[in-house]
């Protein structure tokens, strides 16, 4: 039975994709079709490099108000690949690629503004912060691998091992309270904390579900 503060990521995760159904079937017909999942998601990952930037120059609002806005680029483009029938394995490793890629650009702004106050303290929690996302994921990836079932579409399977409290998304929503509220140690504190703690459960989850039965 799912923790309730679980199911409440569950279900405000599943409102937001609602809607972004909804923004990429009107997408899609304005374009026509000529706007591609893909170009979604590489718009998402080029926009965050000026979020770190950001960041990084302790411009910590605006960086928060973009990272809203192009974060849900990450619910649209696969909601686009939905509608445009394009859902594959190849849009989901890239999707998947680009998240972590964001990820780094930051942590990185973190872990510079960090260092121009000569507080070294926040930039060990930024590199802390990113290594123990990449955990997150990584021991996710890895599960993924180990699926031996056919039958399964690309979309099931990477939803089959997305347990655990620090997702991306989740990640992310403590990273832009943490900016508008100016406690972007305090975020980092948390996201390291919580996204450790997220990789061992989503490890000993794994391990159950892939591990024969005797």
């Amino acid at each position: 039975m799912k923790h309730n503060g679980v199911k409440l990521l569950d279900n405000s995760r599943d409102y937001v994709r609602a809607q972004m159904d909804k923004v990429a079937r009107v997408l899609d017909k304005q374009s026509r079709g000529s706007i591609k999942p893909n170009h979604i998601t590489y718009t998402g990952l080029l926009m965050h490099i000026p979020i770190g930037l950001l960041i990084a120059i302790g411009s910590f609002y605006w960086a928060a108000v973009l990272l809203i806005i192009f974060g849900l680029f990450d619910a649209l483009d696969g909601a686009l690949a939905r509608v445009q029938k394009r859902d594959s394995a190849a849009g989901m490793l890239l999707d998947a690629s680009t998240d972590r890629i964001k990820e780094i650009f930051l942590y990185v702004g973190a872990a510079y503004y960090s260092v121009m106050l000569a507080a070294p303290i926040g930039a060990v929690w930024a590199v802390a912060a990113c290594g123990a996302s990449l955990c997150v994921s990584y021991v996710k990836a890895k599960g993924e691998t180990a699926v031996r079932d056919t039958t399964l579409s690309p979309s099931q399977v990477n939803r089959l091992f997305a347990d655990g409290i620090m997702r991306f998304e989740v990640r992310m929503a403590v990273l832009v309270i943490g900016l508008l509220l100016g406690q972007l140690l305090a975020a980092l504190v948390v996201i390291t904390i919580l996204s450790t703690y997220t990789t061992f459960d989503r490890l000993l989850r794994i391990q159950r579900k892939i591990t024969p039965q005797p």
